[in-house]
């Protein structure tokens, strides 16, 4: 293999997948990238085996081939090269490299050791909107659960329809739903549960304005654009009923500013129980009364205005929960629901574009 490719180039490509270059690994193999010629440019592949990451980067080829060598490594070396064109060249299982008056070589591996992408057909699958992706993504992933005692909560359940596509994760305390319409997206009906990691580097590596074809193959699912792909493992099993604990008679309600509440709740907050985090929350006619309380710490009150609705309610929180949904809310004015001190809150943007809803599980006031 002979090249000749920009530093910037090379150093974006090495930048899109180095996130999936693992930090410490028993097979030498995935810390290096994998580079391969195609045409009129070199493919740049990383994985830790749960998800692979392929960028297309131009350059002139002279010479086709493959090889593996220390991704890291050489993302370190692009940094610091100056820009000039770079050359690379193998020879047996080493890289020489050449910039300018720099010259460098970097041991590799043989590119059949390199782990081989997952067998997919993307022709078989989905058309997805990249900004519609991420309106799901960087809406729900965040509720996942950290726990690995219920696996199948450590992914976000993906609801692919013809014409509307929504993601839904929890982790038993609070919940996310997002649900946008799409243009046909051409697949099957499908529901997949995808690792909140995988969907955090789609995320990052297709940010643009474009459409994105989503296929799956067996237990793995894939992301293509011309230049860039990302494949994942999928978690298996069934997702709980979500809809069954979505309450639908919550009969009192508050709108409010995301703002004023957000900034009320972090300052109460400084004093709320660090095991806990509890803090409460007293609905009244035209305001809410924010309250916390450590014992050996102090206490603290707070007060924002608001127009409710129904009978007054005392309800308390994780304020963790709490200020993260309403950091989410894509609206300036917020509603949220409830029944009875007992039962599960809704939280949604007024009058946005979108179609969504967070949940939140109330804490016990007394201990």
């Amino acid at each position: 293999m002979k090249l000749t490719i920009t530093r910037q180039n090379l150093h974006s490509g090495l930048g899109a997948v180095s996130a999936s270059i693992p930090t410490r690994t028993t097979l030498p193999v995935l810390s290096n990238v994998l580079l391969e010629t195609e045409g009129d440019a070199l493919w740049i592949s990383g994985t830790d085996l749960d998800v692979w990451i392929r960028i297309k980067v131009p350059a002139q080829i002279v010479e086709g081939g493959a090889i593996t060598i220390p991704g890291r490594k050489l993302q370190e070396l692009t940094r610091e090269l100056p820009d000039e064109p770079v050359d690379l060249h193998i020879r047996g299982h080493q890289v020489e490299i050449d910039c300018g008056y720099s010259r460098i070589k970097l041991n590799g591996l043989p590119s059949e050791e390199f782990p081989e992408l997952p067998a997919i057909e993307f022709e078989e699958g989905w058309k997805v909107p990249e900004k519609s992706l991420h309106t799901l993504i960087n809406t729900t992933s965040f509720a996942v659960s950290q726990e690995e005692s219920r696996p199948i909560l450590n992914g976000v359940l993906w609801e692919l329809d013809d014409g509307r596509m929504s993601m839904v994760a929890t982790n038993g305390h609070r919940l996310a739903r997002t649900a946008v319409k799409v243009d046909s997206t051409g697949g099957r009906r499908a529901d997949l549960i995808v690792p909140p990691a995988a969907l955090a580097q789609v995320a990052r590596i297709f940010d643009g304005d474009g459409e994105l074809s989503v296929a799956r193959g067996g237990n793995h699912l894939g992301f293509c654009s011309d230049t860039q792909e990302v494949y994942t493992r999928l978690i298996e099993g069934k997702y709980p009923n979500y809809e069954q604990v979505i309450p639908k008679d919550n009969d009192k309600s508050a709108r409010v500013s995301r703002t004023s509440m957000e900034a009320a709740v972090r300052r109460i907050a400084v004093v709320a129980s660090a095991s806990t985090r509890r803090v409460k929350l007293a609905f009244e006619n035209d305001r809410v009364h924010l309250d916390a309380m450590t014992p050996d710490l102090g206490e603290a009150h707070d007060e924002v205005e608001l127009d409710y609705q129904g009978d007054g309610i005392e309800i308390g929180f994780n304020a963790n929960y709490l200020l993260e949904v309403l950091g989410k809310m894509p609206t300036e004015e917020v509603k949220l629901s409830f029944k009875t001190p007992e039962r599960a809150t809704t939280i949604e943007p007024v009058d946005g574009d979108m179609e969504y809803l967070c949940l939140i599980m109330p804490l016990r006031l007394v201990d």
